[in-house]
């Protein structure tokens, strides 16, 4: 026997429906966010320098800097290249050919060498900082691209973006130590000195993945509500958190590294990549592919927004010097047309 819904039972069912139908709708608008750039704010940089960089005006990815040595290594994907900067001389030193796909890069100056990965060989190369030789080759999972280095463990880690897992190699010898898979999609990877731990973003099940980098183990998946898509990643060891990128809808958390919540979620530029924080000045960057770079300030783990603006187009990589303060973008296009660096400093 079918019974029959009094009016005042249909009309509360259409209000439950309705209500489920706008909670759905706002959960998408959250995780996806929309196409409309945030609200801007004048950021709290000034030009100080363009230097010129060699090759064509094809993508660059990553970037990392030698502080000590002023050597800065930026990856010219398009060209295959690891291009070499003395950012003290304003010049280019070298050009390192023959790293395919070049994505990844990651200076350790303790150990005087450059590690790039190669995405479009599958490869990690080690190349020595002072020659620009390459020392090793070693694989990888399908398509490599973020770095970190383990001082403790002597390893560098690589994020196989495609291949959802860690590759972890010899920082010495170029020997594969093993391979993490991580159940899905991988974004960048930073090593917790606090802790000893490795920390990974699974950007297809917005997690922030926790490993033991002596078991190479998972130990624990973190949720990150209200973001689609972690990618980017960096850490504020002092103050025991974490910045993750959403590049699925523009937002940028705050992972508090002791309780393993997120204590914070600002809006940033459309599609954020590349993050560098600067631990000396706590001020953290974080470069989008849509060319706006926003600049917060961290206190206690806690960020404030103190820009957010349209740098300049292709400027989602960003590198940041914790001794002058200064951040670096490798454009594509500078000023002139060509490629250049553009150096910006903080306003007084």
């Amino acid at each position: 026997m079918i019974r029959r819904l009094s009016p005042r039972a249909l009309l509360m069912l259409a209000i439950g429906l309705a209500l489920a139908v706008a909670a759905a709708v706002a959960g998408v608008l959250l995780t996806r966010g929309s196409n409309q750039p945030p609200p801007k704010a004048a950021l709290p940089l000034q030009p100080v320098k363009e230097i010129a960089l060699p090759g064509d005006s094809s993508r660059f990815d990553y970037a990392s800097l030698d502080p000590g040595r002023g050597l800065l290594f930026i990856a010219h994907l398009g060209a295959s290249q690891v291009i070499e900067v003395d950012i003290h001389a304003d010049r280019v030193v070298r050009t390192i050919d023959d790293v395919p796909g070049v994505r990844g890069v990651l200076v350790v100056p303790a150990l005087h060498r450059v590690y790039a990965t190669a995405a479009d060989a599958n490869q990690v190369v080690t190349l020595d900082e002072t020659t620009g030789t390459a020392l090793h080759r070693s694989p990888t999972g399908d398509g490599p691209d973020g770095l970190a280095h383990d001082p403790v463990h002597h390893t560098v880690w690589t994020t196989n973006e495609s291949g959802g897992s860690e590759t972890v190699v010899d920082a010495t010898t170029g020997a594969v130590r093993g391979t993490v898979p991580l159940g899905g999609e991988a974004g960048n990877v930073a090593y917790d000195p606090t802790t000893r731990q490795m920390l990974v973003d699974v950007q297809t099940r917005n997690q922030l993945a926790v490993i033991d980098p002596t078991t190479l183990h998972i130990t624990r998946r973190v949720p990150l509500p209200g973001c689609d898509h972690d990618h980017g990643l960096t850490l504020a060891p002092a103050d025991h958190v974490a910045f993750v990128a959403c590049d699925g809808n523009a937002r940028l958390l705050t992972v508090n590294l002791s309780t393993w919540h997120v204590t914070g979620n600002d809006q940033v530029g459309q599609d954020p990549d590349v993050l560098a924080y600067d631990p000396a000045a706590h001020h953290l960057y974080v470069a989008a592919e849509s060319g706006w770079v926003t600049t917060a300030d961290n206190h206690n783990g806690h960020l404030t927004v103190t820009g957010r603006a349209h740098l300049a187009d292709g400027a989602h990589v960003v590198a940041v010097d914790p001794t002058t303060h200064r951040s670096y973008y490798p454009v594509p296009n500078g000023p002139g047309g060509h490629p250049a660096l553009l150096v910006y400093g903080p306003t007084p």
